[in-house]
This record gives C-alpha cells, structure tokens and sequence, in this order.
C-alpha cells in the first residue's frame, strides 16, 4: 500500500473519530437540556398534583399473600379456597375422606391387574377427584357471579342516575341481588362499615371473586372516586360488554356441542359393546379380567380412552377460548 494511500485513509479515520466524537457531545449536550426542563416542569406542577397515587389494577391479577399454615398449603394442593369454606355443600375434610374412601375401592379391583403398583391409586384419586369437585363449585359459583353482575351494575347505574350516592346503591346490591352476588356486595358493605376503604374492599371482593369483570368494576370505582368522571356510563357499557361475552359464550357452547355429543358417544360405546358381549359370551370377555394378557389389554383400552376423552375436552376448550 502506497504512502498516500495511507495518509488518506488516516485523514478519513481522523474525520470519522471527530464526527463521532462532536455526535456525542451534541447528544449529552440534548439530554442535559431535556433533563434540566423536566426538573423546571416538575418543580412547576407538583405542587398542584394530588398527592394521591392512582393504581390501575383491572389488567393485573392480584396477588395474595401465601397461607404457609397447614391449611393453606392443603387448600393450594386440593384446589379449595380456605377463606371461603362455606361456599362448597361439605367440608373440605370430608371431601378429602371420601375422595380416599374411593380411592381404597379403586384399588382393590386394579390390585388384580396391576399388583402392588395399583397403591398408587389411593393418593391420585384423593387428589383428582377433590380437585374436580373443589374446582366444579368454585366454576359454578363465578358462572353464577359473572350471570348476576349485569343486572347488579344496571341496578347500581340507575340508582345514581337518579342522584342515590354510589355506595347506597351498592348496599341496594347487597339486600336484592341474588346469591352468590349479594352475599360478596353485603361483605364489601360489611367492610367499608368498618373503617376499609371503598378501594381495598372493591379490591378485596374482586380478588375473592377471581373474575376480570370484577377488577375492572374495581377499577372503574377508584378513578371515579380519585379523578371524578361519568361512572354511569362507564358502568353500563361494561355491563354491555359483559352481556355481549355471554351470548358469544353460549354461542361457542351451541357450536361445540356436535363435539361433545361425539365424546359421550365415543365414551359410551366401549361399555355398552363390553357389556352387551358379556351378556351373550361371558368366556369371552372374561378372558380380560382372568388372563395376564387380558389385564394389559384392558388397561391399555381405558388408558386409550381416557386419553382421547382429555384430548378432545382440550380441543373443545381450545375452540372456545378462541
């Protein structure tokens, strides 16, 4: 490479570095001023901003303190709400014995198949069916609560159209709305009537509930109470909303019912066809229930079949949840 070569590759590095190097020093020069007018622009409207900090929490589930208590951790485990008990027709206690007293019976035929594997039969029904019978109330209770929360907003937004205060008419909620909504509005009643603020015990009620339309009912209280504003409008049209996202509810339920029928078809024709040859041919099917071979067959066929009945559930969820 030749001498000037060099040198102009130098003169154009040098040029480079400089531009670089004035770049830099007009962006820190930028970021001085911006920063000096924010602090000019805070120093003029603090004054005049409520010191009051606005918390937005309708988008974010609220996060409950861990019971490490025994209980809590069986509550976590068994899927039942120990705040609430009495929600569920029978204690949690004699659920649990039940759901063992069922899980002993199980093991006791799949004993013959399967040997001593077959023990672990009694800790996975316990555990199974709690779950399903804790979790099939608490669904049925928010089904119930999201079905009466339109008619209990409609009551609230025509109590203050006419001019009755908010919290009077969430008390109206509370004596005339059904269970289980008027219970949780009488609980919140119950709460402010205490000394809670109306903020934490909307909080309170939306976290007991575990529905979004509650957080943002929550949600919309706080910003009527802090920056002012149409509550009634802003009421009704979320329980428009919540209307609209039933009826698309029920109709994905109306959709998926071709589906549900074919599952309950699927699941009823093996017990029906074993139990109609068992009639005809009991040597026949016996050999099942009396021959190693029959017992991995017939295991293997209920595994089969539980398997797609959970497939098809998640493809029916799947399709309404889009």
């Amino acid at each position: 490479m030749s001498t000037r070569v060099q040198i102009i590759l130098l003169l154009m590095s040098c040029l480079m570095l400089g531009g670089l190097g004035l770049s830099a020093m007009l962006v820190s020069q930028a970021h001085k001023r911006r920063q000096k007018v924010g602090q000019r622009f805070q120093t003029v409207v603090s004054p005049h901003v409520r010191s009051q900090k606005l918390e937005v929490s309708a988008f974010a589930r609220a996060q409950k303190p861990r019971d490490q208590s025994l209980v809590g951790i069986a509550a976590r485990i068994f899927n039942f709400s120990s705040v609430n008990p009495d929600r569920y027709p029978l204690p949690w206690w004699l659920v649990i014995c039940l759901a063992t007293a069922i899980g002993f019976a199980i093991r006791i035929p799949a004993d013959g198949f399967i040997g001593s594997p077959s023990i672990i039969a009694i800790p996975a029904s316990a555990l199974f069916l709690s779950r399903q019978f804790f979790g099939w109330f608490d669904g049925r209770r928010r089904e119930k609560m999201l079905a009466q929360f339109p008619d209990a907003l409609t009551m609230i937004v025509r109590s203050v159209r006419v001019g009755i205060p908010v919290q009077e008419a969430i008390r109206m909620v509370a004596r005339e709305a059904q269970h289980p909504t008027g219970a949780e509005f009488a609980r919140l009643v119950d709460q402010v009537a205490v000394g809670v603020t109306m903020e934490d015990a909307m909080n309170d009620m939306a976290t007991r509930a575990g529905l979004p339309e509650y957080r943002f009912f929550a949600t919309g209280l706080a910003l009527q109470n802090q920056t002012g504003g149409a509550l009634s409008e802003t009421l009704e049209n979320l329980a428009d909303v919540i209307r609209k996202r039933g009826m698309l509810k029920a109709k994905g339920r109306a959709l998926t019912s071709e589906a549900k029928a074919s599952a309950a078809v699927l699941t009823c024709m093996p017990i029906i066809t074993g139990v109609a040859l068992y009639m005809l041919n009991p040597a026949y099917i016996g050999i099942l229930f009396t021959d190693p071979t029959g017992h991995e067959l017939l295991g293997s066929a209920i595994v089969s079949l539980c398997v797609g009945l959970m497939l098809i559930r998640a493809i029916i969820r799947n399709a309404l949840a889009a």
